[in-house]
């Protein structure tokens, strides 16, 4: 019998503000910050202590709810989600449920197999845990509350995924909204963004949902793809013999590449939700969900459009410039700037010369010595022929390094391209004469040997032949 993938996803988004969700505690960076040091009595849950709600937390999430099409509840209602766990400090966590702040979004995804439209069931606002660290030497685990009470995002789909694929461009697409809306860095690595997929199989052309199964935490594309891809096949292949498939929640094994079973997965009552007391309802005038409507800015899956119209890039390409954003405002400015050749040369220049030198000094856009205007200059020099791409490329690493403008790195390092067909003509010539056996070898046309040639003739030039010229003097010399 065959079976069809029916999936939903909950993603916890951490709205980066300045400060924790109920209270005055700062937000900092889980991993290099000292554990404990972002702690308060009111995110470490002391009895007495009351909640504030973060004004700035609700209009991030006001954010990414417009941009996904929700409506916005003009009235939402906190509520304590009750569970023991080491990571929770006041045993429960305080969540939104029955009437949550947007709901009925939605979300056009463009797959291998066309357009598919992903709904959004509700965004809502909570609390984040603490973080446990399990020590293997000894049997204990080590609890740090840095992360208590910062501010999430809970966003919620409907039962619509059907593949892996389809579950990773939505997790794609979100992280690029999130970081174009500027409410999270989108570092999954971090745990800034944690997606957690719920999957269960039926017979296909039934409606009946399957029993589901939630893999936890997962913070990588990678892992997702390949956990969801996995359980789907462990589930069709328990079916198929006979068996069950029982609702729990599992994690995902990197090493193994198999997930593996944590606890048994709760249903919404098991939390036995219950309004906070601490808090009054949340009321959101439509004012202020105006006011944050006219401020969203361009939207990622409106620019990988643009980008593929307005620059002739194709879609991965676009897309690539979409979900790192510096580098898509960076390539926009340089074709603003003249571009000084093709979109797609300056996207290859943008996304692979310029980065690679920057990820190797650990420089970001914003503390770039290159402005887009110089970059558009270099690429302007190498189309009009002063210098070849070898020697544009070592322009780039003069500029890279002092911040001068191409013109000036290009003279100061004798950069600028040969282009006299004579004097091209006779490195021709000594070359071949130097090479005896691989010039009968290229005149006889052993597949290889041409470009072999080319390079030592564009050796003895210095790397500044002109490539066009180079080819056509090893053509007459043939």
């Amino acid at each position: 019998m065959p079976y069809e993938p029916v999936i939903g996803l909950e993603v916890h988004i951490e709205m980066q503000t300045r400060s924790k969700m109920f209270c005055a505690c700062p937000v900092v960076d889980s991993v290099s910050a000292p554990p404990n040091s972002a702690v308060c009595p009111v995110c470490a849950g002391h009895p007495g202590t009351l909640p504030v709600v973060n004004q700035a937390a609700v209009e991030y999430a006001l954010r990414v709810a417009l941009a996904l099409g929700c409506r916005v509840n003009p009235v939402s209602i906190f509520a304590r989600k009750n569970y023991f766990y080491p990571d929770i400090p006041k045993g429960y966590q305080i969540s939104q449920y029955e009437q949550p702040l947007a709901e009925q979004g939605q979300i056009l995804l463009q797959t291998s197999q066309g357009e598919r439209l992903i709904r959004i069931r509700r965004a809502h606002l909570e609390e984040d845990t603490g973080k446990l660290t399990h020590l293997t030497a000894e049997p204990c685990s080590l609890v740090d509350l840095n992360r208590a009470g910062v501010p999430l995002l809970e966003v919620v789909t409907e039962p619509d995924f059907h593949s892996a694929e389809e579950v990773r461009l939505y997790a794609e697409a979100l992280r690029a909204l999130v970081r174009t809306l500027g409410v999270n860095s989108g570092d999954l690595e971090k745990g800034v963004m944690r997606i957690e997929p719920n999957i269960s199989i039926r017979p296909a052309g039934t409606e009946t949902l399957g029993t589901k199964v939630e893999i936890k935490n997962l913070n990588s594309f990678r892992a997702l793809e390949r956990g969801v891809t996995y359980e789907i096949a462990r589930q069709t292949s328990l079916l198929e013999a006979g068996g069950k498939v029982l609702q729990e929640t599992v994690g995902w094994d990197e090493a193994a590449q198999a997930t593996f079973s944590q606890r048994s997965k709760e249903d919404a009552h098991d939390y036995r939700y219950l309004p906070e007391p601490d808090l009054p309802p949340l009321r959101v005038e439509d004012a202020w969900v105006e006011a944050v409507r006219a401020r969203l800015p361009e939207m990622p899956w409106a620019r990988r459009a643009r980008l593929e119209a307005e620059f002739g890039l194709s879609r991965a390409e676009a897309w690539q410039l979409v979900e790192n954003d510096e580098a898509g405002r960076y390539f926009e400015s340089v074709m603003a700037a003249g571009g000084g050749s093709a979109a797609r040369t300056a996207f290859a220049w943008v996304t692979g010369e310029l980065s690679a030198r920057m990820n190797a000094a650990k420089v970001g856009f914003a503390s770039l010595s290159i402005q887009p205007r110089q970059l558009a200059d270099l690429l302007a020099r190498m189309a009009s022929g002063e210098v070849n791409q070898h020697s544009a490329k070592k322009a780039l690493d003069g500029m890279f390094a002092t911040g001068q403008e191409a013109g000036t790195v290009i003279a100061a390092l004798g950069l600028a391209q040969v282009s006299d067909e004579g004097l091209i003509t006779r490195l021709v010539e000594e070359t071949l004469a130097d090479f005896p056996a691989e010039a009968a070898n290229w005149r006889a046309g052993k597949p290889g040997v041409e470009n072999w040639l080319f390079g030592q003739v564009m050796r003895k030039a210095g790397g500044k032949a002109n490539p066009q010229n180079l080819r056509a003097a090893l053509e007459k010399a043939r």
